[in-house]
């Protein structure tokens, strides 16, 4: 059986064993409701008080200002909904052209309701119009969603600068921080970022869990009614397994943040180097020096990055395309297209997100590799004069 070469990692990661190993119990043995009045079921309300301690730990806030969640896209839109009920006089709303779907849909549908929206530009290195932001910050601006890092490019934005603009201006400040905990330390103490999501399976828990960090003291009305769990902040019978999961594996990623920005950064630049002086015509996507030490895309002129997929697959290589090609749209990346990035170049990028499980040997396959494919497809290619 061919070995699977993993370099999808912003996509989706693999659940620590560790994890894995402290979620078990919690199917078979310890499967009680945390908000049954007996001793059984009063277990795993001690499982999830510990694993938001762990959480909290891990940002660097305090245990009440956690909300668990079922993932980033349900954190995004419960701080942007949450907040814009909280604030019904404010109908203005700011945000950047390259965020997740799960932030931009809301806010274009944000819009079919009257509000205001405001979608900030990026340069060609992917980096946000911070002029731009100072000036739309205004008096009728209840929320301001920027996200930490973007999930194709890697690009780092000066969040901690955003959030102070934004707060000192009476905004509530949001950011979509999923591709970022665990890759960076973080210190919510000491910041002025206001409410910030997270999803468990970018840092080695299970999919389908996720957590929504809410200030204290910010005004956010409850995105899901119902029961009283989570403080009366999110109602429905609490996720145990997937909760206790991720608090374990917040304690492994604060203790891994050192190897991710050494071990990962180094191995990511090592496999991004040997491909840009191995393959001509390829350029890299984004602030080469602020970005996320696990993350490379590099667009490849005259061919397509599904195509490139395809034949990566082929040798057991994981990876994506910044491109929506694989989707059934001959559109190329919103990021990309963003970031003025030519059409030639966007249809053909490539995304390599790496972990701390990947290792030299799976670098070393890969550079092999990624030419070889590179080359074969441009002999192939109608766009390329021979």
């Amino acid at each position: 059986m061919m070995r699977t070469i993993y370099f999808d990692n912003n996509a989706t990661t693999k659940v620590a064993e560790e994890v894995a190993e402290e979620m078990r119990p919690l199917f078979c043995e310890l499967y009680g409701n945390p908000s049954s009045m007996h001793t059984f079921g009063g277990q795993m309300g001690r499982k999830i008080r510990l694993a938001r301690e762990q959480a909290a730990e891990l940002l660097g806030c305090e245990p009440s200002e956690i909300i668990f969640t079922s993932c980033g896209t349900e954190s995004d839109n419960a701080a942007i909904n949450g907040t814009l009920a909280a604030a019904p006089n404010k109908r203005k709303v700011i945000t950047s052209r390259v965020e997740h779907p799960a932030v931009l849909a809301v806010c274009r549908e944000l819009e079919n309701r009257g509000y205001r929206v405001v979608e900030l530009g990026v340069d060609g290195q992917g980096r946000l119009d911070m002029e731009e932001l100072e000036r739309q910050v205004d008096d009728d601006a209840a929320l301001v969603s920027i996200m930490y890092a973007n999930n194709e490019t890697g690009v780092v934005f000066p969040i901690e600068k955003i959030a102070e603009i934004v707060t000192s201006r009476g905004a509530i400040f949001h950011t979509d921080a999923v591709q970022v905990v665990g890759k960076m330390p973080l210190d919510l103490s000491k910041s002025s970022i206001d409410l910030l999501s997270l999803s468990g399976h970018k840092l080695h828990a299970p999919k389908g869990v996720g957590i929504l960090y809410v200030r204290k003291g910010t005004r956010l009305s409850p995105f899901m009614l119902g029961g009283h769990q989570e403080g009366g902040r999110r109602a429905g019978t609490e996720n145990v397994p997937g909760i206790v999961g991720l608090g374990k594996a917040c304690e492994l990623a604060a203790r891994n943040i050192e190897e991710e920005n050494n071990k990962v950064k180094r191995l990511r630049d090592k496999l991004e180097k040997a491909i840009m002086e191995k393959c001509p015509d390829c350029r890299l996507n984004g602030d080469k020096e602020n970005r996320l030490p696990n993350t490379s895309n590099i667009s490849f002129e005259y061919i397509e990055g599904e195509a490139i997929l395809l034949m990566l697959d082929r040798y057991g290589i994981c990876a994506s395309s910044g491109s929506a090609c694989t989707s059934g749209s001959l559109e190329p990346s919103h990021v990309l297209r963003a970031m003025g990035v030519p059409f030639t170049a966007a249809h053909g990028s490539i995304r390599f997100s790496l972990s701390r499980y990947n290792t030299e040997e799976e670098v070393d396959y890969t550079i092999e590799k990624v030419p070889q494919i590179i080359t074969r497809l441009r002999e192939l290619s109608p766009f390329v004069s021979s």
